[in-house]
């Protein structure tokens, strides 16, 4: 769906993007996090086919970015961090405005028009002028203008700034289904906690350079590992070497009376694992196994380059 190989970006005195590579499967929510000045908004850009690299290649549906760049946004809708509205517009005329520079047959404009209205609901502002809207309004009005062609791909830069919680459950919601109906979103946040709610991948980026792409969400139970928190009734060193010596346990460690390990989250091994670890004589006080979360696996990586 979309694939980068061996970009490199510079603005004059800096080299935003070093020899950045990856792909991003059909139908996929990818998170794309890392430090402020890190590169995410450049690659962002990069592929919505607005900024050019110094070099690479960048190909989106089969067609080459660099070269077929008005092609690539009729696949893509972008939205950026610091967007703008037509503030002297209603929100009507707004998203007719955008809908007919996507080429969007004049006929069709009002029912492109219903269906991104009433996605990000705001279908009660449709004759406000789009500069009396709240931060959270205008963000929602963004939103709905990079939706309004239906694109296969969206690219959102903080797309959840300024919204409020409940609007932000239910862009998390609308990201769901727009990932049930086949579109590919690559989503930009500093919120991890936010992510973790639709995203399936992972993108850590990190002075310019793709430190990890890693899938954040298993297909299946069966095929989940994560962490167990074992707390005891007594210290927990001592009985590192008993669990380290079981088949499957791995990343063992002791903090006064709690035991961390990665494992199978497989219901019977899960099972079969806390049976063993009683019939071992281990005084447990509580077994807690949980999936690490984007937040986890950023530290980790974070923590690991320190």
């Amino acid at each position: 769906m979309i694939t980068l190989k061996n970009i490199i970006f510079e603005y004059p005195g800096k080299r935003a993007l070093k020899d950045v590579s990856f792909t991003i499967k059909p139908g996929s929510i990818t998170a794309l996090v890392g430090p402020n000045g890190s590169g995410k908004t450049t690659l962002m850009r990069c592929m919505a086919a607005l900024d050019v690299p110094f070099s690479g290649s960048i190909e989106v549906n089969g067609i080459d970015a660099l070269e077929h760049p008005r092609d690539i946004h009729q696949h893509i809708g972008y939205l950026s961090d610091f967007f703008g509205v037509y503030k002297d517009l209603t929100v009507r005329q707004c998203l007719t405005y955008i809908a007919s520079i996507h080429g969007i047959p004049e006929t069709d404009i009002p029912q492109k028009i219903a269906l991104a209205a009433k996605r990000l609901a705001i279908t009660d502002y449709m004759d406000s002028d789009a500069g009396s809207l709240s931060r959270g309004l205008r963000q929602r009005l963004g939103i709905a203008q990079a939706l309004i062609h239906e694109p296969h791909i969206l690219l959102l830069d903080e797309p959840a700034s300024g919204l409020d919680p409940e609007s932000r459950i239910n862009l998390s919601k609308l990201f769901l289904s727009l990932k049930a109906e086949g579109v590919t979103l690559v989503v930009s946040s500093h919120i991890l906690a936010e992510l973790e709610d639709y995203c399936t991948d992972m993108l850590l980026l990190r002075d310019g350079q793709i430190i990890e792409h890693c899938v954040a969400a298993k297909t299946s139970q069966a095929e989940q590992t994560g962490v167990i928190d074992i707390i005891l009734g007594e210290q927990a060193e001592p009985y590192i070497p008993i669990i380290s010596a079981i088949a499957g346990i791995s990343q063992v460690s002791a903090e006064n009376k709690t035991l961390k390990c990665t494992f199978s989250l497989e219901e019977k091994a899960l099972h079969d694992l806390l049976a063993q670890l009683i019939a071992q004589g281990l005084p447990i006080w509580s077994f807690t196994p949980y999936q690490k979360r984007l937040q986890d696996i950023y530290m980790d990586y974070a923590q690991g380059e320190k």
